[in-house]
């Protein structure tokens, strides 16, 4: 019994925002420092929120090649969003660029694609912040689904997203 109580009291905080990003705040772009982990809103070059995430379960470098579980480091664009995906909801990182594909063609790899900014996978939002414990994506980056609820109200197609080692 208290092994339970303990487990779902470890849970219930780990879901809790204390925190949350004020109504209204629109995202003029966004950074991602791989290194920190961390994904920072910007809105008129000031941070306004930084979130902690988890990225593909090889995170240095930049990615080579479609499998190698690597998150691309450029500067993209968030191009179209989905709101029925197998995680809760998901915004494409315009990756590949043309420079992405270029080198991928240079050195006979197949560049991948489907970056997304997303929650958890469907059923799994239980989890809450426990999920950054390991880089656990494909490549992508992954955020709780109540931070990704205040992305998804922050950030509109077209906004630039720069993702630094």
């Amino acid at each position: 019994m208290v092994i339970f109580f303990i487990t779902f009291l470890i849970l219930f905080i780990a879901n809790q925002n204390f925190n949350p990003l004020p109504q209204g705040v629109k995202a003029t772009h966004l950074v991602v420092e791989k290194a920190d982990r961390k994904l920072n809103l910007i809105q008129d070059g000031q941070v306004v929120k930084s979130y902690p995430v988890s990225f593909g379960a090889q995170p240095k470098g930049d990615k080579i090649r479609e499998g190698d579980e690597r998150t691309p480091e450029g500067t993209y664009i968030i191009d179209w969003r989905n709101e029925n995906s197998s995680f809760y909801l998901s915004m494409h990182i315009s990756y590949p660029d043309s420079n992405d594909r270029k080198q991928a063609q240079l050195t006979g790899n197949d560049p991948g694609g489907m970056i997304m900014i997303h929650g958890m996978r469907n059923g799994l939002g239980w989890l809450g912040k426990i999920h950054r414990m390991v880089n656990w994506t494909d490549g992508c980056i992954a955020l709780t689904n109540y931070e990704m609820d205040e992305l998804w109200r922050a950030v509109d197609d077209g906004t630039k997203i720069e993702i630094r080692p």
